[in-house]
Formats: C-alpha cells, sequence, structure tokens
C-alpha cells in the first residue's frame, strides 16, 4: 500500500437542523481510523448517525467540528468530486439510457480512460460480480440483485481510494442480502478496496467487514472484530443491539451456575444458544413458546433468577414427529461458557 494510512476521522461533529429549527448534533465527537484494504462496517439503528458519517467523509455534509484526513492529508474544502473516493447507496442508480457495460465504464470514461482500455475492466470487473456476458443487457431487464452487481462494478471501475456503501443491500429480500453480502465482502477482498459499509443489519455487518463499528446516538461505542465483538461486547447498550437478550450480575446467585463463580464488577449477557437442554442441568426454566427457524427449533424460555433467553436446538432432532416443547412445560438447562458474554456492570 506504499505506506498509506488510510482514512482518519478525529473528533467529528456534525449538526442539522430539525423542521422547527431546532440543531440536533447527528455525530457527536466521533474519531476512527479505517486503514488501506480495510473493510468497516458502521452498524447502528436508524437514526445512529452512521449514514451522515458517511455522507461527511464523502463530502456531502459540512463539519460542524473536527477533521476528516486521508493519508494524512485534511479533506477540508476538498469538494466531493475530487476527493477519489466511489459512493454506492441502495437504489444502485444506474443510468437506464446504458447498457450494463456503459454503466460499468462510466467512471473509466470521465476519467479519460479510452475505449480500448475500458474494455478489460468492464470484462473483469462483471466477471468478479457474477455478470459474465451481461456486458450488452439492458439495466431494465435486470433484477434487484443483478443490478446492485451492476452498481458495485461501476463504483469499483475508477479504483476508488475509498470506496462508501450507504445500505446497498437493504432493498432486496433476506435470502437475497444474504447471499450478495458475501460477493460485496469478497469484490472488495479481490480488488484490495478500502471500504466504510454503513447498515443497521448485523449479519450484513458480520459477512462484510473486517471490524465493525457499532454507532448511537451520533457517537462510537465499539470497535472491533466481528468475533471479538460478538463475544466481548464493550458495555450492555453494545450487547442488547447485538442481541443479546437476559443480563445477569456479576453477584446474582444465578451467577454462579451459569459463570461457575459471582463477581460484583461485571454483568453475564446471555443470547440465543447461551444456554443448552440437559436433563441433569443446575438451571430450570418454563416454556413460553417454541419454533421452526431455518432448520434449527427456537425455544423462548423463562429461566429461574435469569430471564426470558432463547434455547436453540437443531431441527433434526424433531424429524420423528416429536412435538416442540409446549407453553407452559419445564426444562433443565446447563449453561454454554463459550456463549456468555461478560460485560462491564
Amino acid at each position: 500500500m506504499g505506506g498509506e494510512r488510510g482514512l482518519a476521522v478525529r473528533d467529528v461533529v456534525v449538526h442539522y437542523r430539525d423542521d422547527d429549527g431546532t440543531v440536533a448534533t447527528a455525530v457527536d465527537g466521533l474519531s476512527l481510523d479505517v486503514a488501506p484494504g480495510e473493510v468497516l462496517a458502521l452498524l447502528g439503528p436508524s437514526g445512529s448517525g452512521k449514514s451522515t458519517l458517511l455522507r461527511a467523509i464523502a463530502g456531502l455534509e459540512p463539519l460542524s467540528a473536527g477533521r476528516i484526513s486521508w493519508d494524512g492529508a485534511d479533506l477540508a474544502g476538498i469538494p466531493v468530486h475530487r476527493r477519489g473516493f466511489g459512493l454506492l447507496f441502495q437504489d444502485g442508480q444506474l443510468f437506464p439510457h446504458r447498457d450494463v457495460a456503459g454503466n460499468v465504464a462510466f467512471g473509466l470514461q470521465m476519467a479519460g480512460v479510452d475505449r480500448a482500455g475500458r474494455a478489460p475492466v468492464v470484462a473483469e470487473l462483471l466477471e468478479l460480480v457474477g455478470l459474465a456476458g451481461f456486458a450488452h443487457r439492458e439495466v431494465v431487464t435486470l433484477s434487484g440483485g443483478e443490478r446492485q452487481r451492476v452498481a458495485l462494478a461501476r463504483s469499483l471501475a475508477p479504483r476508488p481510494r475509498l470506496l462508501l456503501l450507504d445500505e446497498p443491500l437493504s432493498a432486496l429480500d433476506r435470502a437475497l442480502r444474504e447471499r450478495l453480502a458475501g460477493e460485496v465482502r469478497s469484490a472488495l477482498v479481490a480488488t484490495g478496496t478500502t471500504a466504510v459499509f454503513v447498515t443497521h443489519d448485523h449479519d450484513e455487518a458480520f459477512a462484510v467487514a473486517d471490524r465493525i463499528a457499532v454507532m448511537d446516538l451520533g457517537r462510537l461505542l465499539q470497535v472491533a472484530e466481528p468475533a471479538d465483538l460478538w463475544h466481548r461486547p464493550a458495555s450492555r447498550r453494545v450487547a442488547e443491539f447485538l442481541g443479546y437478550e437476559a443480563f445477569v450480575p456479576g453477584h446474582a446467585p444465578a451467577a454462579a451456575a451459569l459463570a461457575g463463580e459471582t463477581r460484583d464488577d461485571v454483568v453475564l449477557a446471555l443470547g440465543p444458544g447461551s444456554l443448552l437442554r440437559d436433563d441433569d442441568g443446575a438451571l430450570t426454566a418454563q416454556v413460553l413458546g417454541s419454533g421452526f427457524r431455518r432448520g434449527v427449533v427456537e425455544t423462548v424460555v423463562d429461566v429461574e433468577g435469569v430471564g426470558e433467553v432463547t434455547v436453540v436446538e437443531p431441527s433434526r432432532a424433531y424429524l420423528t414427529g416429536a412435538p416442540l416443547p409446549a407453553p407452559g412445560a419445564r426444562l433443565r438447562l446447563r449453561p454454554d461458557p463459550a456463549a456468555i458474554a461478560v460485560v462491564p456492570a
């Protein structure tokens, strides 16, 4: 990477004005780094400020305070089209009057690359996104997933220093989003593209990113690699957002059964799969409901001293016609220590 330092965001504040004239804070003193070749996901609920931060990086939102730089050079005053960054939004914004190849080649054409130079790049990128042979197709004939593949190829064609993706898969159905998330990851890695990927979808973030930055109310709560983020959330708020369901104070009696000890300075966070069915288990629970979900049976239980938690089992165990756990039934459970997170009290 030639010693490049990538993207640096330092103490950035972005304000906006409500319809009634009230000034509100969308990004509040946020700092983060994105290394060259890294894919960083900005993950957070609606209104967390993640898209505003992305737009500020692109130069589409003015900063109220702070600094954004690339390779050590301050981007203040540099217009959007001079930053060398690519943008990809959820609707793709393809040109309907151009065919697939014409869309992919657009950025190269604007950069002055001649037709002979554009052709091999277009062919390579269409192959990369799984659209080999689509060069002369009209974009209006494409499915939603195919259009987003074209938009991705178009955004990669000029070799942007940084690619900014704002909820690029959110308009697609769940199964297609999951498949395309892996394909986006593969394309970014194959081209060595530095990228910031905005999403509110946990599965997308974990599938696409090298690191995930969790945002809420304009602030950065934690930045970590996917496995570390899931197993070591920095706070209860992060754990709640990630989907942990029950929180047991480390000094509570149930903590000894869950972790083998009690502690005053921590809280134990339990999510789906933290408790396993075991007839000899030390924990007792009452079934609240159960159902099938994509190869597993999920049973929501109320555990004495813990609260409501989801027990996850392979659905194959029920192929013989065995009934699902019925509401009101009692189960014995044991903890899976590796699936229980420890967060500060």
